[in-house]
């Protein structure tokens, strides 16, 4: 008799081999095995000639994300990001725009009843409208002072705009450039030009036809050029001004220019400039002493 403690031969070793071979295929990498249950992975989609050249394009792209796993971390990433960016954006939104309308509509809600009879015998009321009435009539009698009855120019140097008035009535209007406000200082460091235009009323203290420009000093530093004696023939120059000018008084006109497409832009040295016909509309309109307003 032989010992328990013997291991036995197999008498079918197909057997085995069988059961090895189908532990073999379970442990496939596209079949997992869980408590007895298979489940397999779905395969990825591959192109066929049976579609579109587009749903092909879209199969072979998702196939190249399946397949690459840093793509897809890097995609995941991405639509994280966007994401994120989206949540912050909706936060900054509704603190800033979203609360504050909230806000406002509660206050619209709250009506509050008023008797107009009540109100109208109030002192504090008629107080308050009788020097409200007071202000009206002030405000009305500067606005005639500084509306006269003959033509006059305002200047607009915040739009670059300009309105000629004649009788009170609206003329004209257009585009005009004024001061650039830039700051210029010669190379020495000892004088400084701020290029802007005067604001305040003014009034035409001369008209001049075919104007000729007179170069200042910081024309010459502008440029990087030596500044020539006052009577020097480089500081004169025909042409530039157009055909008329008006003159408002300590070097500042109202002339034409030869950089037109410039106009409505805040690109001068001081003066006003004006289109052709306009510079003609103004200059036949205005008289010596006639108001120009800037603001």
């Amino acid at each position: 008799m032989e010992s328990e403690g013997k291991i036995k031969d197999n008498p079918d070793p197909d057997k085995d081999n069988s059961q090895s071979n189908k532990n073999l295929v379970s442990s496939d990498p596209e079949t997992i095995s869980n408590q007895g249950e298979t489940v397999q992975e779905k395969p990825v989609p591959e192109p066929s000639d049976d579609n579109s050249e587009l749903v092909n394009l879209l199969l072979h792209f998702w196939q190249k994300i399946y397949t690459n796993v840093i793509l897809r971390l890097i995609i995941r990433k991405i639509l994280l990001t966007i994401l994120i960016i989206t949540l912050l954006i909706f936060i900054f939104s509704w603190f800033i725009y979203i609360i504050p309308y909230l806000q406002e509509t509660g206050k619209g809600n709250k009506h509050q009843t008023i008797n107009k009879t009540e109100l109208k015998n109030d002192p504090a009321y008629k107080k308050q409208m009788s020097q409200l009435a007071k202000d009206e009539q002030k405000l009305f009698r500067k606005f005639v002072a500084y509306t006269p009855g003959q033509s006059y120019l305002v200047i607009n140097t915040t739009d670059n705009r300009f309105s000629l008035y004649r009788n009170k009535k609206l003329m004209r209007e257009g585009f005009c450039s004024t001061g650039s406000y830039t700051r210029l200082t010669n190379a020495e460091g000892s004088r400084h030009w701020i290029f802007k235009t005067p604001k305040g009323r003014f009034w035409i203290q001369e008209k001049i036809t075919s104007p000729l420009w007179v170069r200042p000093d910081w024309s010459f530093v502008e440029e990087g050029l030596p500044i020539p004696p006052k009577n020097d023939e480089s500081r004169y120059e025909y042409g530039v001004l157009g055909d008329y000018a008006m003159s408002l008084g300590d070097g500042y006109l109202i002339h034409g220019t030869i950089y037109k497409r410039f106009l409505g832009m805040p690109v001068t040295h001081g003066c006003v400039r004006l289109n052709d016909d306009d510079l003609e509309a103004i200059y036949n309109t205005l008289n010596i002493g006639s108001k120009v307003y800037i603001f």
